[in-house]
């Protein structure tokens, strides 16, 4: 059985907590996902509200006599879910579990009469500390990543720790700005630890005191860089003795720096860029009385959108860079989100909220980054760039009885059983039935450019089974597939 949130047990020092969640921040398993895995009531008795999305029949189990969960049971879809408690006089705290299929999701929940002082960890312990345990630790802000959660990274001088939801002074969430947190600022905050998909994380932290950077960035001269290249200026406000400037890319110099009281002037040069979008984040220090403070800016540089089939995007490491795609639509998750498989010859590929619509059995190209689920390849921040064809999957014997149509496309997928021609792609393919279709030229890519030679480049021979999309011609009266593009291979 798969578990989700090892869980120490909520004692009587922890720190009020809630999660912050949101559609695409759900906690996931394959079966069942919650828009929260933490729940905090209060001491005078409340409510909460969260969302529970399954595929499956679902059902709430270890609930404790103080607590109040409706519907504790439901079906496939999305639900919502109500934690409620009376008043109490002592702390309470629960693990309930989420059953669906075979797969477990642990809910924490808490309802605490009062806080407690808790002892500075420093981000190494947090992170080797055990998942559901409250710290309090000091650090520097580093990159704020959402400013209405407010999520962002802490970090001292032994490591770095993600922050995932802030609360406001007044302990609600969704109100990040009204702290007036940038950064370089020096804070300490306190909140639980949890870890997902290997990160370790903060969640709905409390801030108990801000320190402001002497260090702050106020402009810079472009927001991003052409990929020819050339210099920007940061405009900086600095308090401390001095400044410094790390830029740990070997593309980005800097080439002065100019102060003047209270303002600096940085100006860097920047180098051309070959390759696709690039960015790097560029630290100002300065220290006071011996303390050292810091800010942070990212910079981006354009790039070349880099046309790449499936398997060289997986290659890719996870990055900026922006890579062209086009394959056939193999399953479509969810439309409206823009959730999808797509496959060329070279492999399949999760589409992972594009923008646009497609449907299955569409060839597409797409524009997205090289991103990573669990370790699995992915396309992040994509776009739809344009639908090509709406194909229709049919049987062999279905092709060979259609009629001729050069505007109409059709999915096939057969087994190779004579290869007429490898240069040009010239087979013949066989299915289940044993019905025969003569494909007159097979290639790689729907533009045409990867024709000749493409069977024995791919390693395609007698045998392989593909999946080809093209049009029903006929020649001499024989039907034919002409211009077969391949977006599956089985060897």
């Amino acid at each position: 059985m798969k578990i989700k949130y090892l869980f120490t047990a909520l004692a009587a020092a922890l720190m009020l907590f809630t999660s912050c969640s949101s559609d695409e921040d759900m906690a996931t398993l394959d079966s069942v996902q919650v828009s929260q895995s933490y729940i905090s009531l209060q001491a005078a008795g409340s409510s909460v509200t969260m969302t529970v999305k399954a595929n499956s029949d679902w059902e709430f189990t270890d609930i404790p006599k103080w607590l109040t969960v409706t519907p504790v049971k439901g079906g496939a879809g999305e639900t919502d879910v109500t934690f409620s408690a009376g008043a109490t006089t002592s702390t309470n705290s629960a693990t309930v579990a989420l059953l669906c299929n075979d797969e477990k999701q642990l809910i924490n929940v808490l309802q605490q009469t009062e806080k407690v002082e808790l002892p500075l960890s420093t981000c190494k312990e947090v992170i080797a500390g055990a998942d559901g345990d409250t710290y309090k630790v000091k650090g520097t802000v580093t990159r704020i990543t959402n400013t209405t959660y407010g999520n962002w990274y802490i970090v001292d001088q032994t490591g770095e720790v993600y922050i995932y939801g802030t609360l406001d002074a007044n302990g609600a969430e969704k109100n990040f700005l009204s702290l007036g947190l940038e950064a370089g600022d020096i804070v300490t905050v306190q909140g639980p630890k949890t870890t997902y998909n290997n990160i370790v994380e903060l969640v709905n932290v409390t801030v108990l005191s801000i320190e402001k950077s002497l260090v702050k960035v106020d402009e810079l001269s472009v927001s991003e860089i052409e990929k020819e290249g050339g210099e920007f200026t940061a405009i900086l406000t600095c308090k401390g003795d001095g400044i410094s400037v790390e830029a740990p890319v070997d593309w980005l110099a800097v080439k002065s720096i100019k102060t003047a009281g209270q303002t600096a002037e940085v100006t860097f040069s920047v180098a051309p860029n070959a390759g696709g979008e690039r960015s790097a984040t560029i630290t100002f220090k300065t220290t006071k009385n011996n303390k050292e403070y810091s800010a942070t800016t990212d910079i981006v540089q354009k790039g070349s959108i880099l046309p790449a089939t499936v398997a060289e995007f997986v290659a890719q490491p996870v990055g900026d860079a922006q890579f062209r795609l086009t394959g056939l639509v193999t399953k479509v998750d969810d439309a409206a989100s823009g959730k999808y498989y797509i496959s060329d010859y070279s492999g399949e590929l999760y589409v992972y909220k594009a923008s646009g619509t497609v449907a299955l059995n569409d060839v597409v190209t797409i524009v997205g980054k090289r991103a990573e689920y669990k370790g699995v390849a992915q396309v992040g921040s994509g776009s739809l760039e344009e639908v090509h064809v709406s194909a229709q999957p049919v049987s062999l014997a279905e092709f060979n009885a259609a009629a001729d149509d050069n505007d109409k496309y059709y999915v096939l997928t057969g087994t190779i059983d004579e290869i007429a021609n490898d240069k040009y792609g010239n087979v013949y393919i066989t299915d289940e039935t044993g019905e025969r279709v003569y494909l007159y030229g097979v290639y790689g890519d729907w533009s045409g450019e990867n024709k000749q030679n493409f069977l024995s480049t791919n390693g395609i021979v007698v045998g392989s089974k593909i999946t080809v999309v093209t049009i029903k011609t006929s020649y001499k009266d024989a039907p034919q597939g002409k211009n077969a593009v391949c977006f599956a291979v089985e060897n």
